[in-house]
């Protein structure tokens, strides 16, 4: 990997990685999930789902920071799973796995983000629509966007892609600019919420709110699994980790602040706005357009008028874009370091002649995006969790205990914390995510279904190229 960072600029630093983390979590999501979380636990109880959704992603993140400074070269996980598990032998299948379910659940992510800013939009433009049904061949009838919706939201895509299409210290400022319209946006929710904020209003909590019953739990589930989805990117900087300035402090020091902020900057701004919309009528309008997708923009609306909600609602999209530009810069840089390694196609590891970046790997996965833009956000954000957690996860938090146990003397510029706390309390709040829903199964049948073809595509090539299972050959100049 040491080569392959080589051909890459370390042009981040800690400033701008964690401003490209920060600009990551913070997309659309938290603006437009309050309802759906509040909907989920019944009351203002569902800060809960916020506050532990906080601690998970803080003890999956030092798991990242161990591991990332470790190991500081772009693609992340993909090497931390080839190294853990054996270059040569089961690290091998575990890497290519990671990059097969990358191949979907990032266009998934960055899907997730224009589509988020093309709905938001309707509260300026409210003829573009939502949902239509169509019949597909075999599959049946199914739901999906309305041609306005899709039509921005890959345009949004097409303007992410062209930004990005550049050498890595001009995207490092690209990404401050846009750091500063999300910091607008951040400050003027939390001080309107503050400066007319009821208190009994914002705690009035329903009867039984916090009786431990099976209803507690599965709602806290569902309110988790909405939660960690805002709270990702915090690990966006292990990703073009080879292009960071200093990574084996710059990577731990970039994910422990960038999840310290997002989270006072989240419990805050949703305590603030619950003291000024009362949280039944969230719940009662969980299922409306109107307040689902136009939150921060209503509030602005009835609290200074038309025009303040639609300066709002052009701020929301602008920290969609933001988590656009943000989530393709670093998924853009795995698959690179999977080609690079003779571990995924070739034509994956083609960097730009003058600005040295893997435009291949960026264009493909802004042309995937494009293509997931058609489906409804809803589905979308919950298919890609489980994979994610099922596939990526679960494999490395194990992986960092297996690595420290069997390879004590591995170096470690940074250490976990009260090891292994953090990666134990990380992977059981994984697993209570996974299961404790109503509904999982289904995107469980997804996940499946993509590992088991994933393990087939390996097999099959493994078997020509002579690699694990079939021998210990490693192909690095084949497509």
């Amino acid at each position: 990997m040491a080569d392959q960072d080589e051909k890459l600029i370390r042009g981040v630093g800690l400033t701008g990685a964690t401003t490209l983390n920060m600009i990551d979590m913070i997309g659309v999501g938290p603006f437009i999930t309050m309802p759906l979380i509040i909907a989920a636990m019944g009351g203002p109880q569902a800060m809960l789902g916020w506050i532990l959704g906080a601690l998970l992603v803080m003890c999956d993140g030092l798991v990242w920071a161990e591991l990332g400074a470790s190991m500081p070269h772009s693609g992340g996980p993909y090497n931390y799973l080839k190294e853990i598990y054996g270059p040569r032998k089961l690290g091998r299948l575990m890497s290519f796995l990671f990059i097969w379910q990358l191949t979907f659940s990032a266009p998934l992510s960055i899907a997730s983000g224009a589509l988020g800013l093309s709905q938001y939009s309707t509260f300026i433009w409210p003829s573009m629509g939502s949902l239509t049904k169509v019949v597909v061949p075999v599959i049946g009838t199914v739901e999906i966007n309305s041609w306005p919706i899709i039509f921005m939201a890959t345009g949004v895509l097409a303007v992410a892609v062209f930004l990005l299409y550049r050498r890595i210290t001009l995207i490092e400022k690209f990404g401050k600019f846009l750091w500063i319209g999300v910091a607008i946006a951040i400050a003027w929710v939390i001080f309107a919420g503050l400066t007319n904020f009821d208190l009994a209003k914002a705690f009035d909590f329903p009867p039984g709110a916090f009786t431990l019953n099976s209803g507690f739990f599965l709602g806290l589930g569902s309110a988790l699994l909405i939660s960690v989805y805002d709270y990702w990117g915090y690990y966006n900087v292990n990703f073009f980790a080879g292009e960071v300035k200093e990574p084996e402090k710059t990577i731990p020091r970039a994910i422990i602040i960038s999840i310290a902020l997002v989270a006072a900057i989240y419990i805050v701004m949703n305590i603030a706005i619950l003291g000024v919309i009362p949280w039944r009528e969230f719940a009662d309008l969980a299922n409306s357009d109107a307040l689902r997708q136009h939150m921060i923009s209503t509030l602005m609306e009835r609290l200074y008028g038309t025009t303040a909600g639609t300066i709002a609602t052009v701020l929301i999209m602008w920290t969609a874009f933001a988590s656009v530009f943000s989530l393709l810069l670093g998924y853009s840089r795995v698959p690179y370091a999977a080609a690079e390694d003779g571990n995924y196609f070739r034509i994956f590891a083609k960097l730009h002649e003058t600005n040295r970046f893997p435009y291949v790997a960026l264009l493909t996965l802004g042309g995937l995006a494009a293509v997931f833009c058609f489906f409804r956000l809803a589905d979308i954000i919950a298919a890609m969790v489980v994979i994610r957690i099922l596939i990526q996860f679960l494999a490395q938090i194990v992986g960092l205990l297996i690595l420290r146990k069997t390879r004590p003397d591995y170096p470690r510029p940074f250490r976990m914390w009260l090891y292994p706390v953090p990666a134990v309390v990380a992977l059981v709040g994984f697993l209570y995510v996974m299961f404790m829903r109503n509904g999982f199964i289904t995107q469980l049948k997804y996940a499946v279904a993509l590992i088991l073809t994933g393990v087939i595509i390996y097999l099959l090539r493994s078997y020509k190229r002579k690699e694990f299972p079939f021998g210990s050959d490693v192909v690095t100049n084949e497509i």
